[in-house]
C-alpha cells in the first residue's frame, strides 16, 4: 500500500539550499511542520488546495493556520484587495477602508464598539494587554497553561531560547475550566491583576482540545467583573469558524476585548482588536502601531471576506462540513481497528490516534499527506467554505488507505 509514486526531492533540495541563507531553513510554527518525506515549499494555490514545487496536489486541512476560511484566491477578495491596491495601499494616510472596516466590525461583532488594526494576532493580544492595564491601572495578566497568545516574551515562558526570567514576572497561568482557581487567585491578588486572556475553548498543540464547561464562561465574567479585571477573548484561530458575531455568543457571555487574525481577511495580512464602550477611552491613550498597519489593500480584502462569510452563513457551513467529516473519519479508523478522537469544534478539529503510541499516530498522518491531505500531527486543523463533499469522500478514502499501509507496516 505505499505510494511508491509520491517524491518530494525538489522540496528536499531547496530546503538545503534555504539552510545557506536563512536559520534553519524554515522557521517559526512552519518549521515544526516539516518532516523528512513531506512537502516544505509550495508552488500555487486555490481553493481548498495546494501544490507543492514537486506539483503533488493537497486537500489542505490546514488553510495556512487558519486564514484561508473561504478557500485560497478567492475570487471576491481578491478582486478588493486588487482594486484598493491599484488606488494606493500603503500612503502617507489613512485610507477610508479603514473606517469601512472598524464599522463593518462594528456591525458584525456582538461585543464590538470600536475596532485597531494589526498585522499579526501577536499585534492584537499584546495591545489587548496594553488597554487592560491602562484601563485598570493594575500590571499582571492570568493566562491559561499552554495557552497561546502570539511569540511576545511575556507569552512564550522563561524557558524559551531569547526569553528571560523577568519578561514572564507578571503572568500567572491557571488550568483551563478552573474556576475555583480563578477565584483564589482574584481573592488573592485582585489589586494587581488587569486581565484574564483566554481563547474561547482549549486549543493547545499536542493534546486533545477541550471546549467549556457548563456555566464556566458565565462563572469568569462574573469574577472578573467583581475584582475589575478585564476579560480578554484571543479568538485570532477560532474567529468567525463557531460564530460570525464573535465565539463567545455560543458560549453566552460579552468579553471586555477580542483579538481577531488569521482568517478575518482571507489570508491578506491583518489583524483586528474590537472592544466595548467601556475600554474606548484606554485604547485611544495607549501607542501601539507599527509601519504597515495602515495597509489599505488587506482591509479592503478584509471587508469582503466579512461580507461574504455573512452572506454564505459561513460558521455554520464549516460546523456542518467538520461533524461530518469527524463522524466519517471516526468510522474509517473503527473498520480499520483504531480509535480516532476529534476534539474541539468541527471547524477546527484536533485529530489523536487513540491507545497507540505517538509514533503511529504520525505515521497515519504522514501516509495521509504522502496520498494527498495536508494534515499536521500536533495542530488542530481547520476547515474552510470550499472544502467539497467531493473533498470529504476523498478524504476517507485517503485516510483509510492510510490505516491500510499503516497496519501492513506493523506486521
Amino acid at each position: 500500500m505505499k505510494n511508491t509514486t509520491y517524491k518530494v526531492k525538489k522540496s528536499d533540495d531547496l530546503l538545503k539550499q534555504a539552510k545557506e541563507v536563512i536559520p534553519g531553513g524554515i522557521f517559526g510554527h512552519y518549521k515544526y511542520a516539516v518532516r523528512d518525506t513531506g512537502p516544505k515549499f509550495f508552488s500555487r494555490s486555490e481553493g481548498a488546495y495546494f501544490w507543492d514545487i514537486d506539483d503533488n496536489k493537497y486537500i489542505d486541512l490546514m488553510c495556512a493556520y487558519g486564514p484561508s476560511i473561504l478557500g485560497y484566491k478567492h475570487p471576491e477578495v481578491e478582486e478588493a484587495a486588487n482594486s484598493q491596491d491599484s488606488e494606493g495601499n500603503t500612503v502617507s494616510l489613512a485610507s477610508p477602508v479603514m473606517v469601512d472596516l472598524a464599522s463593518s466590525l462594528v456591525d458584525l461583532v456582538d461585543a464590538a464598539d470600536w475596532a485597531l488594526f494589526g498585522k499579526n494576532g501577536g499585534d492584537s493580544t499584546s495591545l489587548a494587554v496594553m488597554v487592560a492595564r491602562q484601563a485598570t491601572g493594575k500590571e499582571k495578566i492570568i493566562k491559561i497553561k499552554d495557552g497561546y497568545h502570539g511569540v511576545a516574551p511575556w507569552m512564550q515562558g522563561k524557558d524559551r531560547p531569547g526569553v528571560i526570567a523577568s519578561d514572564d514576572t507578571h503572568v500567572i497561568t491557571i488550568n483551563w475550566n478552573d474556576l475555583a482557581s480563578l477565584e483564589n487567585i482574584l481573592i488573592e491578588k485582585s489589586s494587581e491583576i488587569a486581565c484574564f486572556i483566554s481563547s474561547p475553548y482549549d486549543h493547545p498543540t499536542s493534546r486533545d482540545n477541550v471546549l467549556p464547561e457548563e456555566g464556566y464562561w458565565q462563572g469568569v465574567s462574573n469574577l472578573c467583573k467583581k475584582y475589575n479585571v478585564i476579560v480578554i477573548i484571543d479568538d485570532v484561530r477560532a474567529g468567525f469558524r463557531i460564530n460570525l458575531s464573535g465565539s463567545n455568543v455560543a458560549y453566552g457571555f460579552t468579553p471586555d476585548l477580542i483579538c481577531f487574525g488569521k482568517a478575518i481577511a482571507n489570508g491578506h495580512p491583518l489583524s483586528a482588536l474590537v472592544g466595548t464602550n467601556a475600554m474606548k477611552d484606554a485604547a485611544e491613550e495607549v501607542y501601539f502601531t507599527g509601519t504597515q498597519f495602515f495597509s489599505a489593500s488587506p482591509m479592503a480584502a478584509a471587508i469582503a471576506t466579512l461580507k461574504e462569510l455573512k452572506k454564505i452563513d459561513a460558521a455554520n457551513r464549516m460546523t456542518d462540513f467538520g461533524e461530518r467529516l469527524n463522524k466519517s473519519l471516526v468510522l474509517v479508523a473503527k473498520e480499520n481497528g483504531y480509535d480516532l478522537v476529534a476534539s474541539g469544534v468541527p471547524a477546527m478539529p484536533y485529530y489523536r490516534l487513540d491507545n497507540v503510541d505517538t509514533r503511529t499516530h504520525f505515521k497515519w498522518i504522514d501516509e495521509c499527506v504522502r496520498r494527498g491531505v495536508y494534515m499536521l500531527g500536533y495542530h488542530n486543523h481547520f476547515i474552510s467554505t470550499c472544502h467539497s463533499d467531493e473533498d470529504l469522500e476523498a478524504i476517507c478514502n485517503i485516510a483509510r488507505q492510510s490505516f491500510e499501509a499503516l497496519k501492513e507496516n506493523t506486521l
